[in-house]
Order: C-alpha cells, then sequence, then structure tokens
C-alpha cells in the first residue's frame, strides 16, 4: 500500500490544495489563464475578442474585465496588431511562465511521493 495509487492521488489533491498559496486569482482567472496557456501551447493566436465570446465563462463585460484583471496582476500582456489597431492578441508573460512551472513541480513531486 506504500506506493499505491490512491495514495499518490491524495498526494495530487494536496499539491493541488497548494495552488491557492501560488498566486491570488480567483476560480474564473485561473480558469481563463488556464485556457490562454493550453491555446498558447497549440500555437493558437489569442485575440481579446475570442476570450469574451467565451459564453461558458461568463458575460462579455465579466470576460473583458478578468482579462484585464490577468493584466494588472502581471499573468498576460495584450500585444496591439500593427495593421490593425482594434485588434489585442493575449499572451502570457514570464510570471505566468512562472505560475505554471510551479505547478508542475507541484505535480511531480506528488506523484513522486
Amino acid at each position: 500500500m506504500k506506493n499505491s495509487s490512491y495514495l499518490r492521488f491524495l498526494n495530487l489533491i494536496d499539491a493541488l490544495d497548494n495552488v491557492g498559496s501560488l498566486n491570488q486569482l480567483d476560480s474564473l482567472e485561473t480558469a481563463l489563464l488556464n485556457y490562454i496557456a493550453v491555446s498558447s501551447s497549440n500555437d493558437q493566436v489569442l485575440l481579446v475578442n475570442n476570450i469574451i465570446s467565451l459564453k461558458n465563462y461568463g458575460s462579455q463585460a465579466t470576460l473583458h474585465k478578468k482579462i484585464k484583471i490577468l493584466v494588472a496582476k502581471g499573468y498576460v500582456q495584450l500585444i496591439v496588431d500593427a495593421q490593425d489597431g482594434r485588434k489585442k492578441s493575449v499572451v502570457l508573460t514570464k510570471k505566468a511562465h512562472k505560475y505554471f512551472d510551479k505547478l508542475s513541480n507541484l505535480i511531480e513531486r506528488a506523484v513522486r511521493v
């Protein structure tokens, strides 16, 4: 039972519970940051309009506000399109990459234990 799958699962849950101490993001901000990270890892260019059209995450106003919060907290930045100033792409910052690296380390540690 020392290395049982269930115990590894419990360690993983414990590690994920510690994620709250990594940042000050609420659940919607975390979900949006995860969405942006997955899109980025798939080499998708995300525009602000793409994100605010995600109806299952909330209203356009709420999503726009959350994007601004992610920018203010330093997790994403908005890059204005040189051809069309109305288009802004959303990209992860170094802080976001460090955040995901820390999450990965926590999960790997939990699986090893």
